[in-house]
């Protein structure tokens, strides 16, 4: 059988968000975020799930970094919940709010786990979204503030810090197809967002950078897309409108080239880019020592005049593009599993963008599987997913992407936004009733995985 080998010193980790595990959603001076109201709003997540106790890691966080340490975790990817440290989004920080990832920043490395930090992973304090969110220019600044505050309290013990999490979800179904928090529908509001997003990060590197922080990047969910045919010109045309709307709006601008004019000519048929002023790509191209890859599923879409569009999270391909519905094997999720897809992407990253090193800081699926009465979950789909991926990841890697780890997602059964508590990423089972955590399968596979750097 054939043995593949990762670098030397590859991280291997997994990921979790603050929102989807933290609980204590009203302690220690925790203001509400834009998820408390929106899974409070009827109709928007699944029977009404919300996030106020989730998998209570708020209190039970050295129990989970306990399990962390014996599955063989070298990194743990977290978020930092904003509303906690600045209930109100600005002003005074909360000291009982950085007190907590004070503790778990101590516990992690107690037991030799590198923290990789996330300070925006979709939780905005309310109090910033009824003054317009990512569409109120004043919300960069106040990001850039808050990430201050946080590197204040812990960056004498914290090396990685990444900006944002899939900016293309804050923003496009945040604001434009109402699917995730804030639920507005509105084109040029998602655009809007975009952009502000992008300026927060850069003004968020540029001040981070300024006190001191070693390592900075960022995380996109930049997507594979695939023509349905490639010998079809209307097809690659679709290709390259998707791939402007979801990639290179976001990281020409990143790494230094500025948007891209096909994808401004797009954006000014729907809506007047003045949110764009003269300064601020420079600001968003801060450079950055490290870029956050989450991958799960290819695209694929063809070039058709009575196409279904993206609904909102593409807009504008409305009547145009057709996204096709995925084939093959599906994750729970309804999600395509094409572990190829990866490759093609950390290998198009790679030569489009040289020299900036990447990390998979998100890589997992959703499965229907449940606790056994005496064992563990028996997930073999997420094992037979994972294994595919690593090879997939490791492929890149022999042809010649510095790829430099992979965080799987996810460390626990979750709240899975939208999707409530359906859908199940973890490696390890929560059971929500009474928070016991059981190692699946895959945490075990995982577990030799690491200790043996390979497959």
């Amino acid at each position: 059988m054939s043995e593949f080998r990762f670098p030397e010193n590859f991280v291997w980790g997994a990921a979790t968000a603050a929102y989807q595990i933290e609980g204590a959603a009203h302690d220690d001076g925790r203001g509400p975020s834009i998820w408390d109201t929106f899974s409070r709003t009827p109709g928007k997540v699944h029977r009404g799930h919300t996030g106020d106790v989730a998998c209570d890691h708020y209190h039970r966080y050295a129990d989970d970094v306990a399990l962390m340490s014996e599955l063989g975790l070298r990194a743990y990817r977290f978020s930092v919940a904003w509303p906690r440290i600045q209930p109100d989004g600005t002003g005074p920080v909360n000291p009982r709010g950085l007190d907590f990832y004070d503790r778990l920043t101590d516990a992690l490395l107690d037991r030799g786990i590198d923290p990789i930090v996330t300070l925006y992973h979709w939780d905005l304090p309310q109090s910033l979204q009824d003054r317009g969110g990512w569409t109120n220019r004043d919300t960069a600044e106040h990001l850039a503030d808050y990430a201050v505050a946080v590197h204040h309290r812990l960056g004498d013990r914290i090396r990685t810090w990444t900006t944002l999490n899939e900016p293309w979800c804050s923003a496009y179904l945040g604001y434009g197809n109402g699917v995730h928090a804030p639920g507005e529908r509105d084109a040029g509001a998602a655009f809007a967002a975009v952009h502000h997003l992008l300026l927060g990060h850069g003004l968020a590197a540029r001040a981070l950078r300024a006190a001191g922080a070693r390592t900075l990047g960022i995380t996109l969910n930049p997507a594979d897309v695939q023509p349905a045919d490639p010998d079809s010109a209307a097809d690659r045309a679709a290709v390259r409108l998707v791939d402007g709307l979801h990639n290179r709006i976001f990281l020409d601008p990143l790494t230094g080239a500025g948007y891209p004019d096909d994808v401004l000519e797009h954006v000014s048929r729907l809506v007047a880019p003045t949110f764009v002023r003269d300064g601020d790509e420079k600001t968003i191209a801060a450079p950055i020592d490290l870029l956050g890859v989450n991958y799960y599923a290819p695209t694929y879409v063809a070039g058709r005049p009575d196409g279904a569009g993206g609904g909102g999270a593409y807009p504008g391909t409305e009547g145009a593009v057709e996204f096709l519905p995925p084939t093959g094997p599906l994750t729970d999720s309804g999600w395509m599993i094409e572990a190829a897809g990866l490759t093609r992407l950390l290998e198009r990253i790679d030569r489009d963008y040289p020299g900036l090193p990447l990390m998979i800081t998100e890589n997992g699926g959703a499965f229907p599987d449940r606790a056994g009465a005496d064992g563990p979950v028996v997930d073999s789909d997420r094992i037979a997913y994972l294994d595919g991926h690593l090879r997939a990841a490791h492929r890149a890697i022999a042809r010649g992407v510095d790829l430099r780890g992979y965080l799987v997602w996810s460390l626990l059964d979750n709240f899975e936004w939208a999707e409530g508590y359906r859908k199940r990423f973890g490696i390890v089972h929560v059971d929500y009733l009474t928070q016991r955590r059981t190692p699946k399968s895959s945490a075990r596979w995982y577990q030799e995985v690491i200790s043996r750097n390979g497959l």
